[in-house]
């Protein structure tokens, strides 16, 4: 239950067996509920003492535990990763001039944690390709940027309502359903990150390697002439096989 939160499997044993049961336990009875060895059971709870998680008490010279309420334990997890973010902030980080690197990162939300800083940060331009329901997390600070004077220029798969003026469409046909989910942020023309699906992972790279920046920047807007191609000239064009078959082998 509270791996997730940076504790151990034991400690998580021995937490739930105290906070699932109305009574006060000595170390005999959590091996017992915990199945954790006798030989860690004092080791693990020294340590959730230690955290504030777990209440010892010496009744008749015997030592007995009980969990720190589940309401309690929330707030102070709470209250935890608050202070961990205030502290994280108050690194500094100094930028280098040109990283022409390219790295690579896996996983989800992390991946849209760095278009979120990469998009905060942007100076002049934010040139952004997603499909409708991941571009809407984005949407309210890529408008405040558009505000403030940036020039954003978003191309989205599916319908979204924003007053950004520059914006491109492109609604889903039967005949797109093999296209893939995939992400483009190039900000101020200096650094990109591209992210795509493989294997039903997410998976990016990052960099701000020029000849990189350039290519995708000229890859970005392939989709978006590629779009108004389409939209103009649908009819026409799906008509004629050679046409639509080549077509819907490139990724928008």
């Amino acid at each position: 239950m509270l791996q997730q939160f940076g504790f151990t499997q034991y400690e998580s044993q021995v937490y739930t067996s105290l906070v699932t049961i109305n009574q006060a336990l000595d170390a005999t009875a959590i091996v017992k509920r915990s199945d954790v060895p006798r030989s860690k059971v004092y080791e693990v709870l020294n340590n959730l003492v230690d955290k504030g998680i777990v209440l010892e008490a010496t009744v008749e010279k015997k030592r007995q535990y009980t969990a720190l309420p589940m309401e309690a334990m929330i707030e102070k997890l709470r209250a935890d990763f608050e202070s961990n973010i205030q502290d994280l902030k108050k690194i500094e980080v100094v930028e280098m001039e040109v990283d022409d690197r390219v790295w690579t990162l896996k996983e989800n939300q992390s991946i849209t944690s760095i278009i979120k800083e990469l998009t905060e940060k942007a100076k002049r331009s934010i040139f952004i390709s997603a499909w409708a329901d991941d571009l809407q997390k984005c949407l309210p600070l890529l408008e405040k940027k558009s505000q403030a004077g940036l020039e954003v220029v978003i191309h989205v798969t599916g319908e979204i309502q924003t007053h950004i003026p520059t914006v491109s469409t492109l609604i889903p046909t039967q005949s797109h359903d093999t296209l893939e989910r995939s992400r483009i942020l190039i900000i101020d023309e200096r650094e990109m990150m591209f992210a795509g699906m493989e294997e039903d992972n997410w998976q990016a790279i990052r960099t701000q390697s020029p000849p990189l920046v350039k290519f995708f920047t000229e890859f970005f807007y392939h989709d978006i002439a590629l779009t108004k191609i389409t939209q103009r000239y649908q009819d026409i064009m799906m008509k004629d096989k050679d046409i639509k078959d080549m077509l819907l082998k490139l990724r928008y």
